[in-house]
């Protein structure tokens, strides 16, 4: 992490404010839209009788990536839809080995694939397993070599990949990743400035780094800042220089490569505009004379793709129009770099004519002449290097170059709600094997909680304002009577929602169940705290800029009441979410997505200056995203488990409840075929339980969100579902002697 803190000081000194106001605005119609598709990426394809809009398909159930004609009227007309999984990211390469291509990568498997521009038909085998949460992915050819390459970014890292024709097929080649400052939203190349132009949710700042086919970690810098969020990038290539255009909502901002504003385009023809995704097409077609900007939209007329002539706005704002960019332009005298010298896997680094250059090889060969292959972690020393960092895992055991423990799902909740996120688990009064499993759905399709039995049958579903993390009060004093509820923060009215339990694991509502906040406060993760010392029920709630609010919850004429009596700052001011109490201790374990687990004193007393750092991104255990945070009780104070998510692997880490908080292991959990269950991918919350739930639990329960919920008949479900796992195949049976199985929430 000391060079992303000496990377963060340095961008801060060659910042470049622009003022706004001081260029001319034009206004950008809409000129066609697509039907409804839940999108946010775009790419072209250049043809002279078919140009194509080709945009990702984000949809649970639909997924993949659709294609529409650009010579339509009114209404975009889809010539094609490919499913290979839901998909975030799509771009076009040009002329590799004279073929013209499509590229994505589907989110529930990470793997690339190809497809002929023209046809749209696969091509080959899905190539290049790269595991991850990615969120941006931008094409590069060499106006050097005429190779074509490929930068794929995502949780504060980009992987650069060089794509190419074999013999009888393509191959992608890893040549180097790198950390990034930021997780990359966006991206765009730039030919005149040689650059890669990046930018993340939630910030105006653009970043940029040089392309150059080396296996050097490029520098970073910010050579300026929008006047807006960033919601998109795209570059017009220019006749001598280029133009990066900057999509700000509803509008889409004109810079030189230097980032100097030249004009800005305000898109008209709808309200409530929201564009990102953007690209362009620079050739003439037959309703485009001048070209086409291209862009996910999202507006009151509804989600989808939308395109909108360049010229007018061109010509209103003085820019220069070139319809005459080719991507497939031959080079005069193409001089590449990779080198049979060099067994084609790095770059030469000699003077031209020499007969054995050096070598800078590719990630994961080495040698004089790069002809060995290497693993990293050695396949963490539970598989074989069969390639190059391509391991073949021993049975029970993958992820990432076989470091992480294979889990299997014994059952998973009925598909329900739309976006799903935290699960909890509702330990039964009278019969453990009758508890219940509740879930979080924090779409606005299907808001609410749902709440479903050990076998994942859904029993109930109860509305709530778009509810994020669900956490359990037991033994909550309501006046005269004993009960337990379920809390969570909902994230559509800002508010802290309570449900009672009943003891047949119901869900009602209770007076009193909606609190308020504060003022200008956006609620976004939730946890619960009872304190050992004072009896007083807490609850905790937090927000995207790591401000944490603990309120007292009481029982005040006949209702539920509030009382805030703390806030801090949690980890290091990054995007927070998942949290979870250790009452015995008085701690309280908060996951700082983009960099660490860390525990802070729960009392409301307590020192919240500084808190105890667990684990961190980049420190050979932990990734990003960190997410959902649970706690395996054990017999004492001492013994138990914490287990944190890491969304970008689709994994969890285990470590010792007792500080200093020892790493134990990282599992992850694979399809189950026998019963026809899918594997977990883009995880996000989790809860355990070690206490023995009946037959079918026996040593505790393991409940994780599965973000891309396959069905057996293929594709994806619209709806959300949950994996159950036993905690017997995640903690070896030593570990399991330091679990309470007969732990009892309510006998604390």
């Amino acid at each position: 992490m000391r060079f992303l803190s000496l990377l963060s000081a340095s961008l801060a000194t060659c910042v470049a404010i622009v003022v706004a106001g001081t260029a001319p605005e034009a206004e950008l119609p809409i000129s066609a839209r697509s039907g409804e598709v839940e999108s946010d990426w775009t790419a072209v394809f250049y043809d002279t009788a078919q140009p194509k809009l080709v945009g990702n398909d984000g949809g649970a159930g639909t997924g993949g990536f659709r294609v529409f004609g650009l010579n339509g009227e009114d209404l975009l007309s889809e010539t094609k839809h490919e499913k290979p999984g839901r998909t975030k990211l799509v771009t076009t390469v040009y002329a590799v080995g004279g073929n013209d291509l499509i590229v994505t990568i589907a989110q529930p498997d990470s793997y690339f694939r190809l497809y002929d521009a023209t046809t749209v038909q696969q091509v080959g085998e899905p190539l290049a397993r790269t595991l991850g949460d990615w969120s941006a992915l931008c094409s590069w050819r060499s106006q050097t070599s005429g190779q074509q390459y490929l930068y794929l970014f995502g949780k504060r890292q980009a992987v650069q990949f060089l794509l190419r024709k074999t013999s009888d097929s393509f191959e992608i080649v890893e040549i180097q990743t790198f950390e990034t400052p930021i997780e990359a939203s966006s991206c765009a190349v730039s030919f005149s400035a040689r650059s890669v132009y990046f930018s993340g949710d939630d910030s105006p700042d653009v970043y940029t780094f040089n392309t150059t086919e080396s296996t050097a970690a490029p520098n970073i810098s910010v050579p300026g800042e929008a006047d807006d969020d960033v919601t998109g990038l795209a570059t017009y290539i220019g006749l001598d220089s280029d133009y990066l255009l900057v999509a700000l909502e509803d509008s889409v901002a004109v810079y030189d490569t230097s980032l100097a504003l030249l004009g800005s385009m305000k898109l008209t023809g709808d309200d409530d505009i929201e564009v990102q995704g953007l690209s362009v097409y620079q050739a003439p077609t037959q309703k485009y004379p001048a070209g086409a900007l291209v862009y996910a939209i999202e507006s009151d007329a509804g989600a989808g793709f939308a395109v909108s002539s360049l010229e007018a706005a061109f010509v209103e704002l003085g820019l220069e129009l070139n319809t005459a960019y080719n991507p497939r332009k031959k080079l005069c005298k193409p001089t590449d770099p990779v080198c049979a010298q060099c067994n084609s896997s790095g770059f030469c680094l000699g003077a031209e004519g020499v007969n054995e250059p050096s070598c800078a090889c590719f990630a994961g060969f080495e040698g004089a002449n790069c002809a060995a292959f290497t693993c990293r972690n050695d396949c963490s020393g539970h598989g074989e290097c069969v390639g190059a960092n391509t391991c073949q895992c021993d049975e029970g055991w993958g992820g990432l170059y076989c470091g992480f423990k294979v889990a299997r799902p014994v059952a998973e909740t009925d598909a329900n709600g739309g976006d799903g996120d935290d699960p909890a688990i509702w330990i039964s009064p009278t019969d453990k094997s009758e508890s219940r499993i509740i879930t979080t759905t924090k779409s606005e399709v299907g808001a609410g909680l749902g709440v479903f039995d050990l076998s994942g049958k859904l029993l109930q579903t109860i509305p709530a304002e778009e509810p994020n993390n669900v956490d359990i009060i037991y033994n909550f004093q309501a006046g005269d009577r004993v009960i337990d509820l379920a809390y969570a923060a909902c994230r559509a009215d800002n508010t802290l929602c309570l449900f009672e339990m009943t003891a047949d694991g119901t869900l009602k509502t209770i007076a009193g169940g909606i609190q308020p906040t504060k003022d200008d406060y956006d609620v976004y993760g939730s946890c619960v705290y009872r304190s050992r010392k004072t009896g007083k029920q807490y609850l905790f709630a937090n927000a995207k800029t790591a401000e944490y609010l603990q309120f007292e919850l009481s029982w005040v004429d006949d209702a539920l009441q509030t009382t805030l009596v703390r806030n801090f700052t949690g980890g290091s001011g990054g995007q927070v979410e998942g949290c979870v109490s250790d009452e015995a201790n008085g701690w309280v374990f908060i996951g700082e997505e983009p960099r660490a687990l860390w525990r802070y004193g729960a009392e409301p007393d307590d020192d919240s200056s500084e808190g105890f750092l667990i684990g961190e991104v980049g420190d050979g255990k932990m990734f990003a995203d960190v997410e959902g945070v649970t706690l395996v009780e054990g017999p004492s104070a001492d013994k138990g488990f914490i287990i944190v998510s890491q969304q970008g692997v689709s994994a969890y880490n285990v470590y010792r409840r007792a500080a200093p908080h020892e790493y134990v292991e990282t599992f992850t959990i694979y399809e189950n075929s026998e019963l026809g269950i899918d594997a977990v991918t883009n995880t996000d919350g989790v809860a355990a339980v070690g206490a023995s739930l009946g037959a079918a639990f026996p040593d505790g329960l393991v409940v994780v969100h599965d973000d891309a919920n396959e069905v057996p008949e293929g594709g994806t479900s619209d709806e959300a579902s949950f994996k159950l796992v036993k905690l017997g195949d995640v903690l070896e049976a030593e570990l399991l002697e330091e679990v309470d199985k007969n732990w009892d929430p309510r006998a604390v």
